[in-house]
Order: C-alpha cells, then sequence, then structure tokens
C-alpha cells in the first residue's frame, strides 16, 4: 500500500462537504433528505452575470489569466472596496485567486513558518484550522459564547496572544453562527492590536451583502492604523449566488499581495477566464441588485427561529448575517432517544440524518462542540418540513 504523506493524512476531512457528500448517497438511494448542511445559496446566478459569461465566450475569453488577475477585474473589485467599505486599495494590491479558500490557503503559505501561531475565535468556519496547520502554524482557539452572539471579546483576544502570535484569523458576517461585528466592536479589537503591531489580521468578509443590521458592513481595514496589517477577504460565491463560478479575491498591503502572486502562479496560476470576465459585471453592478436575495434570507432566519424555538433543547441567538443558525443543543447530551445515546454534537447531527432525514453539520468542525449549524439557504417549505422532522424525532 502507497504511504501517503503525513501532511494529508494529518488534515480533516471538510464536515460540511463530508455531510453533503453523505446527504447525496442517502438521496441516490432513495431517502427523502433535507439538506440544512451545505453553506451555498439556493438561487441561480443572476441572469446579468450569466450574460456576461457568455459574451465573454463570444469574445473569445479563452487563453491563460494572468496570475493575479485580469486588469478589468482588478479595477472592478477596486471600484467594489471604495463604494462598499470605503478601503483604497491599488491594483498592486489586489489578488483573484480560485474562490476565497485559495485566498485563504495562499496567506497561510506565504505568512505562516513552523510554531506560529493563529487566533481562531470559536466558532470558525471549517477549513481554518486545517489551512494553518497544514502551513506548520499553530490554531489556537479562543471559545465565545452564545450569550455574547458568538463574537471575541477584547479581553479574550489580549489573553490569547503570545510571543509566537503571528494572525488572527475571523469572519464577519460569520460562518457558522451568523454574527457581525460592529464598527465599535471591531474598533476595540483593535485598540487591543495597536499594542502588537507584528500581528497581521485576517478578516474573511465572503457573507459582507448578507447582512441584516441595515446599517452596512464594517471591515477592520478601514482603521488607520490597521489598515497595512489587515488582509481583506472576499468573493462572489454567497452574495451573488456563484459557488461554482470559484473567484475569490484580496486587498492587501503590496508584500503580502505580491507574495500570494508568486505563491499561486506555482499552484494554479489565473482564474478561469470566463468567471472572471462575469465577475467584472457582477462587482461594477450596484449591490441592490441582488437585495432580493438578502430579504429572502431575512425572512427565512426569522422563521427558521421561530420554529427552533419551539424544540425542546435548543437554545438559540439572532444571527445578524450569512443564512446559518447555530443553537447550543449541549440539552441533549447524556440522554437517550430511541435507545441511542447522544454523548456529543456529532452524534446528534447523525441522529438527526438518520432519523429525521435532515442534514446538519456538527458544531466540533467549528470549534465549538456544543452546537450544530443549520443552514437556512432552502426553500420556506424544506425548512419549516426540517424542522417538524427535527421536533418530532427529539420529542
Amino acid at each position: 500500500m502507497t504511504q501517503l504523506s503525513e501532511r494529508v493524512l494529518n488534515m480533516a476531512t471538510s464536515a460540511t462537504l463530508a455531510m453533503a457528500a453523505k446527504t447525496r448517497e442517502l438521496k441516490e438511494e432513495g431517502k427523502d433528505i433535507i439538506g440544512l448542511s451545505l453553506g451555498e445559496p439556493d438561487f441561480n446566478t443572476p441572469d446579468y452575470i450569466k450574460e456576461a459569461a457568455k459574451q465573454a465566450i463570444d469574445d473569445n475569453y479563452n487563453g491563460y489569466t494572468p496570475v493575479d488577475g485580469y486588469t478589468e477585474l482588478k479595477d472592478a473589485i477596486i471600484t467594489k472596496f471604495k463604494r462598499d467599505n470605503q478601503l483604497n486599495y491599488k491594483r498592486s494590491q489586489i489578488v483573484v485567486s480560485t474562490g476565497a479558500k485559495q485566498s485563504l490557503a495562499n496567506i497561510a503559505a506565504v505568512l505562516l513558518n513552523k510554531g506560529d501561531e493563529v487566533i481562531l475565535p470559536c466558532p470558525y468556519w471549517v477549513s481554518y484550522s486545517d489551512i494553518v496547520a497544514l502551513n506548520e502554524g499553530v490554531p489556537v482557539e479562543v471559545k465565545t459564547a452564545i450569550e455574547n452572539d458568538f463574537k471575541l471579546t477584547p479581553e479574550q483576544l489580549k489573553a490569547a496572544i503570545t510571543p509566537k502570535t503571528k494572525m488572527i484569523w475571523y469572519s464577519s458576517p460569520c460562518n457558522p453562527s451568523g454574527s457581525v461585528y460592529s464598527k465599535a466592536e471591531l474598533r476595540a479589537l483593535a485598540d487591543v492590536l495597536k499594542d502588537y503591531p507584528e500581528i497581521i489580521i485576517v478578516s474573511d468578509e465572503i457573507y459582507e451583502h448578507i447582512n441584516y443590521l441595515g446599517g452596512g458592513h464594517e471591515s477592520m481595514a478601514q482603521f488607520e492604523d490597521m489598515y497595512d496589517r489587515t488582509v481583506t477577504v472576499n468573493g462572489v460565491s454567497k452574495a451573488f449566488a456563484m459557488t461554482g463560478w470559484r473567484i475569490g479575491y484580496i486587498g492587501a498591503s503590496e508584500q503580502i499581495a505580491k507574495a500570494c502572486t508568486k505563491m499561486q502562479g506555482q499552484i494554479t496560476s489565473g482564474a478561469n477566464c470566463i468567471a472572471q470576465r462575469a465577475t467584472i459585471t457582477a462587482l461594477n453592478e450596484s449591490p441592490s441588485k441582488i437585495q432580493f436575495m438578502v430579504d429572502q434570507f431575512k425572512e427565512r432566519r426569522d422563521l427558521i427561529l421561530d420554529l427552533l424555538n419551539e424544540v425542546e433543547g435548543f437554545k438559540t441567538n439572532v444571527p445578524e448575517g450569512a443564512f446559518y443558525v447555530f443553537p447550543d443543543i449541549s440539552y441533549y447530551f447524556g440522554k437517550t432517544i430511541k435507545g441511542q445515546t447522544i454523548n456529543n454534537a456529532e452524534e446528534l447531527s447523525l441522529f438527526l440524518l438518520e432519523h429525521a432525514l435532515v442534514a446538519t453539520v456538527t458544531g466540533e468542525a467549528f470549534g465549538s462542540p456544543n452546537c450544530i449549524r443549520l443552514s437556512y439557504a432552502a426553500s420556506k417549505e424544506q425548512i419549516i418540513e426540517a424542522i417538524k422532522r427535527i421536533k418530532e424525532a427529539l420529542s
């Protein structure tokens, strides 16, 4: 048998993708599974974006692309950052990648040395810790509380910093909690970080436009003393329903951007040509053109929260962004249901898949073992039926 590398053997399989694969298998077996596990909008890519892609094909965009992205796309990203985030970047500070996940992998690869610590407020997106570990960094998990909307406090941040701290990674709106940091909350964290100028901040803003606060999105890089130290990560997968188009991008210091381009040049080279041309149109148009999706997500959030609050043992807060709820379900630990004892969130998640035919994701994958994640990127009918099944299975 071939001896695989310790690198891949030590790496976890993405829990969200693993549950999605299990869901597909069960559906192929004829099981009526309702999937609330995958972070993928259930809308089609808007027509104006698809038309731009068709035009790009007709215009014969079929060759290799620049490693760091088309100039026209970089300009669209610069315009978007200025319009939506009040951030000023130059072309030399922008790198386009094959999805925001590659952007994150690039950042880890060019900044981490063996033993460098990366602070991860829990819950965090499933791939953060493994991307850090793959690049010989040390994930440092900092537990947050549902009572505080799963947000990192300045006191927690300061306590987690050591001489080995190289970066902090966080998302806002957050996957999986839906938490959104306000400007004041980000400034309070920045006030801690200003005393540690060597620490780089990675701000994952992929869910930026799926925000229910009404006051707009806040970026860490808006603060002058954090600008050069912050890598702003974004993409088109979530807000524009373009998950399969695989376009992500960063705004960063020239030094970091140049290093990411160098790294990408040896791994994938430039991102897909047609997807890049479509993204130019997506970003140049007003975000108001995708507001209809955000409005529907908000209606579904309110619906699923109302329904979950009727399920015994589910403790919820009100997420202000993204399209997830992240209830604390530790009430069920140690309880026996249908002859099966539930010891942890993973076992509850598998129990719900088997007995309720509803796919969720264990919070253990996000660094929060008392919770499970449910995506409401599904129809209202599916949400109603799914929570009905969960309630019946657990009753």
